[in-house]
């Protein structure tokens, strides 16, 4: 499975903002979920399919968060960033 990860530990209040080049699927995940993304194993997430950037997320709750960016199955690349603004 090809994707970028990012890492952060953040919470409510403090905000994720992802930066892409084009359209992806942006993951919020905590760790379990993480793992289970990785097994390719059903998980839960907030975030999606993203068309404008920046999109930005917010932890619902205090912990190590993970961001995945995947194209959806489609070939190419992407360039991204992402980085805990508040």
């Amino acid at each position: 499975m090809d994707y970028l990860h990012y890492e952060f530990q953040a919470g409510p209040g403090q905000v994720v903002e992802v930066s892409l080049d084009h359209q992806a699927n942006v993951l919020l995940l905590d760790d379990t979920n993480y793992q289970n993304y990785r097994r390719g194993d059903a998980f839960r997430y907030h975030g999606g399919w993203v068309r404008k950037s920046p999109y930005r997320l917010s932890p619902p709750r205090f912990g190590r968060w993970h961001v995945v960016i995947d194209l959806g199955g489609a070939g190419g690349s992407i360039r991204t960033a992402a980085r805990l603004v508040g």
